[in-house]
């Protein structure tokens, strides 16, 4: 169990702990929304990689996707669910966790 061992990384959430998806709710955590242009700017992602693993996080329930037209253009907006926001602050527990025990191991 997680809380008996500080080095048990199978705590950590998996649809989160991926690179690009890391990136993706780190940023989402820091705005109500995003555009898809903005997202994918901020992480460094192609429109396809960026849509592959955005799917994924919707699939989890841990970010919305509204798609809508503005001014007779489609636009996208990401934003994080209440769900999200709790698996992201689950995992930077996780990883504070995994760091201090580090920490306290390395001196």
């Amino acid at each position: 169990m997680a809380d008996d061992n500080p080095f048990d990384q199978s705590a950590l959430d998996d649809v989160i702990h991926g690179r690009l998806r890391l990136g993706i709710v780190a940023y989402l955590s820091t705005v109500e929304a995003a555009l898809f242009t903005e997202l994918r700017d901020k992480v460094g992602a192609t429109d396809g990689n960026l849509s592959t693993h955005l799917r994924k996080l919707e699939e989890a329930g841990y970010v919305g996707v509204d798609k809508r037209f503005v001014d007779r253009k489609p636009q996208t907006r990401v934003s994080l669910t209440d769900t999200g926001r709790k698996a992201w602050l689950a995992w930077l527990e996780r990883i504070r966790t995994l760091t201090a025990a580090a920490g306290d191991k390395g001196r």
